[in-house]
């Protein structure tokens, strides 16, 4: 059975009969074969300007249609279309019946959710047809139901429904990093259609169709990325049919949010989407605010029957002032680096400059090429570029004494990247004998390119003296810094290959295996620094890294609902940057194992996955802690942990969502001599335990028929925070740097109202204003958002 194929099973041409106006209704409902109805289908009656789209049960209907012969045009998220003769007879009281299909290829990258199922369909970021259910690891795919039920602001608000990843730090209050498994998840980890995207800038999410994670090794089909997993995000995509919608969000701390996505077709061959936005917004915090213009142009051309190309490019502006938040007090008078003590403040208090600021611009291009030799072969050919700039100049790095005495720090730095890409993957299945195979072919490569500038100042790197605990003490500056010069421009050149082969095999109804090796090179020009104040060059050391990275997955099914597997994966993992000897670091070396379990139980209405995982990690890259600019390996880690996810609709219209995760993520085999980490110490920003439940209930019938009622639960456990601890000396000296922070919990509330196409929905978060905090080292300190509100006033046209 082809996983895709959508089957018509009922078209019934209902005639409504009036003398006066000679009109009747088509009507009808799209389901899968096995009778799960089918959303988001697109139908239109050609030649007129008629236009439906499928609801959650699958059903469609047209109204006060004048007697006569129709065809009917039917699509799914713009690929190919189908036509249908259809008729609306002057006198009728059966219902007519259609056969209507659109075939697998068609499909192919189309993720069809059905029921409460988390189990179905296939996740683009797996660069392959494979089914959800036939691959030996976690998949996640966040939808954009509920990143519109939530009204999902940053990236933050979507990853908190995806069970084991977290938001972990928010350094100045500049980006936010996530964390899988134990493992920080930075831009080699973050991606959009496919290509990787700088993690620096805040992705806009009124552009996402839904955010796809896929957990554990990705080595093999991504090459340089970090353990835990990889998060892509998918953009909205042209579509054959004129639709879209305006919308209006407003919300606490003057929260404005204009926004607009139009779509529709220039031609029988070209569809065009076009996502805008305009952000203006103050904070809980005093003295903060940002501002964010984006734009997101697309288009679709089908060159043929089989072959289409996508074009697509954005632009993100967004100007804010950083903000490290309320920092830390020393326990020693003078000795910043032990803070441990979160300065006892209000979660409003700012203690920058209002001069300070970040001014973030990226934009992005890519194009991608499929084509369709059959219905086993295909092929998929995709370029992008994207360019980044951020111009910093702010105080930074909160750390006080004991008694609150504060000497602020200036920091202004320039950062550029610019980043190329391109890959080519062919996906076919044959079979040799009674095996069958499903192989995916490829190979990627990257050009990336930064530069970044530092400055100096001619009079002194700190701007003034403030106290946090008493405002009083001193009389704080206000004006910006002059005083300041270019010091240095770093070019950081970084080339990678890689070429990969996978077989996904059945060997039987009941077993799977996936199979598959990549071969990947790494070279980083030896980076060139120029000293902009005597006109100096310095030109490090090239480094050239090139492994295998194998993976293996056998797959148990003993019904068509229950999937269980067991994976390995190994991988390298290139370090970038360098340690604070300017000498490139060496690869890290990593081994994943992963068990699991996958059911569907009462024809998809309840799905119930766990899994269970090991990570090791030959030799950690962090930050140094002597100079955060360079880095340092610090030793083996291990990540052991569990997942549990449960997603059902018990009914329709009814939602749920819900996870558990315990992972403990600590270093197993340092040096033990003087600057090494404790073995056995849990790892900062790693908490044991974290945990999600969403639910959305909308009212399909009635006197509140498009009533919507919301709620989430989310917890994030305790964890260590500062730095981790280190040996003084090679006698076994520990230096305790490393402090407590307490897990907490919020909760939101939502509501809303649709009512033909026109919706309302408003949300209630943190509801009990928990207050907690994001805490990167110690010395960004920042206070979750209090209780707050957004609503959203939106038009479907």
């Amino acid at each position: 059975m082809r996983r895709f194929l959508l089957f018509l099973v009922t078209l019934m041409a209902l005639l409504n009969v009036h003398a006066q106006t000679h009109t009747g209704n088509i009507e009808g409902v799209i389901t899968t074969p096995e009778g799960n109805p089918v959303p988001n289908v697109n139908i239109t009656i050609k030649g007129k300007k008629k236009h439906a789209v499928t609801n959650e049960k699958g059903y469609f209907e047209f109204t006060e249609i004048p007697y006569g012969d129709y065809i009917l045009i039917y699509s799914f998220e713009g690929e190919t279309s189908q036509e249908v003769p259809v008729t609306v007879p002057p006198v009728s009281s059966e219902a007519s019946k259609y056969n209507l299909s659109l075939n697998a290829r068609e499909l192919k990258e189309v993720i069809v959710r059905i029921g409460g199922s988390i189990n179905q369909g296939t996740a683009r970021i797996g660069k392959s047809n494979i089914p959800i259910m036939d691959l030996p690891q976690a998949v996640t795919i966040i939808g954009q139901s509920t990143i519109e039920n939530q009204q999902a602001q940053r990236l933050s608000d979507v990853i908190k429904n995806v069970n084991g990843m977290y938001l972990g730090t928010t350094r100045g209050n500049t980006q936010e990093t996530f964390y899988a498994r134990g493992y920080n998840l930075g831009s080699t980890n973050t991606f959009k259609n496919g290509f990787r995207v700088n993690s620096g800038a805040m992705p806009e999410m009124s552009a996402i169709e839904s955010v796809e994670v896929l957990k554990g090794g990705t080595a093999l089909l991504y090459g340089n990325v970090a353990p835990g997993g990889i998060v892509n995000m998918v953009t909205k995509k042209p579509r054959f049919n004129f639709g879209g919608e305006v919308n209006m969000r407003v919300g606490s701390y003057d929260l404005y949010k204009p926004s607009i996505d139009i779509y529709g077709p220039v031609s029988k061959s070209v569809a065009y989407r076009l996502n805008g936005t305009y952000e203006k917004a103050n904070s809980y915090r005093d003295g903060v605010h940002s501002e964010r213009y984006y734009v997101n142009p697309s288009l679709l051309f089908k060159l043929s029957e089989k072959t289409k190309l996508l074009v697509q490019g954005d632009y993100l502006q967004h100007e804010f002032i950083p903000d490290f938040g309320i920092g830390t007090l020393t326990d020693k008078a003078n000795v910043f680096t032990d803070g441990k003590t979160i300065a006892p403040v209000g979660r409003n208090a700012f203690f920058g400059a209002p001069w300070q600021y970040a001014k973030t611009n990226q934009a992005t291009a890519s194009a991608e090429l499929s084509h369709t030799f059959n219905d086993n072969w295909q092929l998929s050919a995709l370029a992008g570029y994207q360019n980044y700039e951020r111009d910093y100049f702010s105080l930074e790095r909160v750390q006080a004494d004991v008694n609150g005495k504060w000497r602020r720090p200036l920091g202004k730095t320039n950062n550029k990247q610019d980043y190329f890409t391109g890959q080519v993957n062919v996906n076919g299945q044959f079979q040799t004998g009674s095996i069958g195979h499903k192989v995916l072919i490829g190979m990627d490569g990257e050009r990336d390119i930064t530069t970044n500038l530092a400055s100096t100042y001619t009079a002194s790197s700190f701007y003034d003296t403030i106290s946090l605990t008493d405002p009083a003490a001193y009389v704080a500056r206000t004006d910006m810094p002059t005083d300041w010069k270019w010091r240095t421009s770093v070019k950081n050149p970084v080339s990678r290959f890689g070429a990969y082969l996978q077989d996904l095999v059945t060997l039987s109804d009941k077993f799977k295996l996936l199979a598959g090796v990549r071969w990947s090179l790494q070279q980083i020009d030896a980076p060139v620094t120029d000293s902009l104040l005597n006109g100096k060059t310095a030109k490090g050391r090239s480094q050239v890294d090139r492994a295998f990275s194998p993976r293996v997955g056998l797959v148990y099914q003993p019904t068509m609902h229950t999937s269980v597997f067991a994976s390995y994966s190994s991988s390298f993992t290139p370090n970038s940057g360098q340690d604070i000897d300017g000498k490139t670091l060496k690869p890290s070396f990593i081994d994943q194992y992963e068990l699991g379990v996958k059911n569907d139980f009462f024809e998809g209405l309840l799905s119930a996955n766990l899994t269970l995982y090991r990570i090791v990690n030959s030799n950690l890259s962090q930050p140094s802690q002597v100079n955060p600019q360079a880095r340092e390996l610090t030793g083996q880690t291990t990540s052991d942990g569990i997942e549990v996810d449960l997603k059902s609709q018990p009914i329709k219209g009814w939602d749920i969502l819900a996870g558990y995760s315990y992972n403990n993520m600590r270093y197993t085999s340092t040096s033990g001599k003087s600057g090494s980490y404790v073995e056995g110490q849990r790892l900062v920003n790693t908490p044991a335990h974290t945990a999600n439940a969403t639910t959305f209930y909308t009212f399909p019938k009635g006197p509140v028929k498009g009533l919507k009622l919301g709620a989430g639960v989310y917890y994030t456990g305790e964890r260590n925070a500062g730095w981790n601890n280190d040996y003084k000396d090679d006698n076994g000296s520990i230096r305790d740097r490393l402090f407590t922070v307490k897990g907490f919990v919020t909760a939101d509330l939502s509501a809303g109202y649709t009512y033909r196409q026109w919706s309302l929905l408003a949300k209630l978060s943190n509801i009990s204003n928990t207050f907690n905090y994001y805490v990167h080292e110690n010395y960004s300190v920042n206070p979750i958002p209090p209780r707050s509100f957004v609503v959203t006033a939106a038009f479907k046209f």
